[in-house]
């Protein structure tokens, strides 16, 4: 059984892999950056769904990268999205990640006020300095105060990329950003997650950097 493998050096896995996609996708009406957002969601997820499910608001997936180009910072509701976004590229656009999930004063504050720590980091991403994209995978909680923040005036993300995964109040706080003027990149429906947030954050970067 062994034998039958074929090992394929770690330089072409990835290189491969879009080979396959593009091969099962076939003709699609997706073209250009939003393309590349597709693939990438599929190549993290082994999902074609992403095809039909994503909804990119009018010139957001643009409008995200030439924020990155200036230097814009990407706040996560997730370690997990955090670690999977490519710093390192993110970095020689002048970006950072930021992720406030671990930090103890929002854990306090999250305990007292009776919400979300998801909900207080949101809160402490709008106080950071410069562009913002914010990058939701997992809290839809964290969408729901991103669209109260947004309709009061207190923040206005260069995008947001909306992407919980699951079954409370999913598919309604992503129906609410899709309401917003703010451009935004929506996984509609259930499906979703850290690892999609990070992929559509790293095609967004790739094509900042020129890769």
């Amino acid at each position: 059984m062994l034998e039958e493998i074929e090992i394929v050096k770690p330089e072409e896995i990835e290189k491969r892999s879009m080979e396959i996609i593009d091969s099962i996708l076939g003709e699609t009406a997706w073209t250009g950056l939003e393309l590349s957002i597709v693939k990438r969601c599929i190549h993290t997820s082994a999902d074609f769904d992403y095809a039909k499910n994503l909804y990119f608001s009018e010139n957001s997936a643009k409008i995200a990268v030439d924020a990155l180009k200036r230097g814009a910072s990407i706040i996560t509701d997730t370690k997990m999205a955090a670690s999977g976004i490519n710093k390192k590229k993110l970095a020689q656009l002048g970006g950072s990640v930021y992720c406030f999930m671990d930090d103890s004063d929002v854990a306090r504050e999250a305990k007292a006020r009776g919400v979300t720590r998801s909900s207080v980091c949101m809160e402490r991403g709008m106080a950071l300095p410069g562009e913002k994209i914010f990058a939701v995978g997992n809290a839809p909680t964290a969408l729901i105060r991103l669209y109260e923040l947004i309709g009061s005036g207190k923040v206005s993300p260069a995008a947001v990329i909306g992407v919980p995964v699951g079954f409370v109040n999913v598919e309604e706080s992503k129906q609410l950003i899709m309401k917003t003027a703010v451009p935004c990149i929506v996984a509609q429906g259930r499906k979703g997650g850290s690892n999609i947030a990070a992929a559509i954050c790293n095609a967004l970067i790739y094509a900042g950097s020129g890769r």
